[in-house]
């Protein structure tokens, strides 16, 4: 039985890794089209909120939450504006300075984020998984090289630093929210749902703004726009969870299940250069990449070993 679940989590870790390509291969599909990023930024979570709502009223966990939000709504406001906003904003607008495989694998650094703020949560950065991190901090530098070789350095450069910011606000809000919610017996579902909810000023006003550069978006950017919120925010994010709920009392299974966010990168490069035209990476670019992979792996292996 439990080899069986550890089966299960594993194919839903895989696929779970294919539905979040799709954030990365139709953002850059709608830059290509023209469409503004700012549109494919605050689209993905204004659709994203009424199916999560939907899922939390379902559960019967929506009053909870609500009342949480009540009387913590500073906590919630700041943090899921950083932990979202911040997060996904910079990463979409990092899409129009190169083939969403680039993207895709410097964002892999914030698994490198995450651990340098480990001691803002009271614990010490792993060593072992620090070394491990900055192999993948390695890859990242090597697909990033044959950019510089061909006149593209300061792309390059402007994408780095906002998936860089990103990279940072994603694992900062998400832990400080999941922190608070500790305390309050929250679930997942809930506390991505306030985070969605609470993150919503910050959409809306970026897709006033948005209004005021370049007029309502298209038709094909809101279909694609909710593709991501439903393959990437829902679909992505539902199967990740269970698939780490499936194998949580065994730490080894669970570094694995964790480690099939690596195909994540795979799964973008081959999406991308089919549907999109993207280029293929260079010789040392597809060594960035191994490497890169590589990283991921280990780096959820070495944790599965620390327990």
């Amino acid at each position: 039985m439990k080899q069986s679940h550890f089966g299960r989590a594993l194919w839903y870790g895989i696929l779970g890794a294919l539905f979040f390509a799709f954030t990365f291969i139709f953002n850059r599909s709608m830059n290509l089209e023209g469409g503004s990023w700012l549109w494919s930024a605050s689209l993905r979570y204004l659709f994203t909120l009424p199916i999560l709502t939907f899922l939390v009223w379902r559960k019967q966990e929506l009053k909870p939450v609500l009342a949480d939000i009540r009387s913590s709504p500073w906590i919630w406001f700041i943090w899921s504006t950083i932990g979202f906003g911040l997060f996904y904003g910079p990463l979409s607008m990092a899409s129009i300075y190169g083939e969403s495989w680039f993207v895709a694998a410097t964002w892999q650094i914030t698994i490198l984020a995450g651990l340098l703020l480990t001691p803002l949560f009271g614990k010490r950065i792993p060593g072992k998984q620090l070394a491990m991190t900055l192999l993948i901090l390695l890859g990242i530098i090597l697909i990033q090289i044959p950019y510089f070789h061909n006149g593209l350095g300061n792309g390059v450069f402007n994408s780095s630093l906002l998936i860089l910011l990103a990279a940072f606000s994603y694992p900062l809000g998400n832990r400080k929210v999941l922190e608070h919610c500790r305390h309050d017996g929250l679930t997942t579902n809930q506390r991505v749902f306030g985070m969605t909810l609470m993150s919503t000023l910050f959409w809306l006003c970026v897709s006033l703004f948005a209004t005021m550069e370049t007029g309502l978006p298209s038709g094909s950017q809101l279909l694609q726009s909710l593709i991501v919120a439903i393959f990437s925010g829902v679909v992505a994010t539902l199967l990740f969870f269970e698939a780490t709920n499936l194998v949580k009392h065994n730490h080894k299974q669970l570094a694995v299940v964790e480690a099939t966010q690596a195909g994540e990168v795979l799964f973008t490069l081959l999406g991308g250069c089919l549907f999109l035209g993207d280029n293929l990476p260079s010789s040392i670019g597809f060594v960035g990449i191994l490497i890169v992979t590589v990283g991921i792996i280990g780096n959820s292996l070495l944790a599965g070993l620390d327990y």
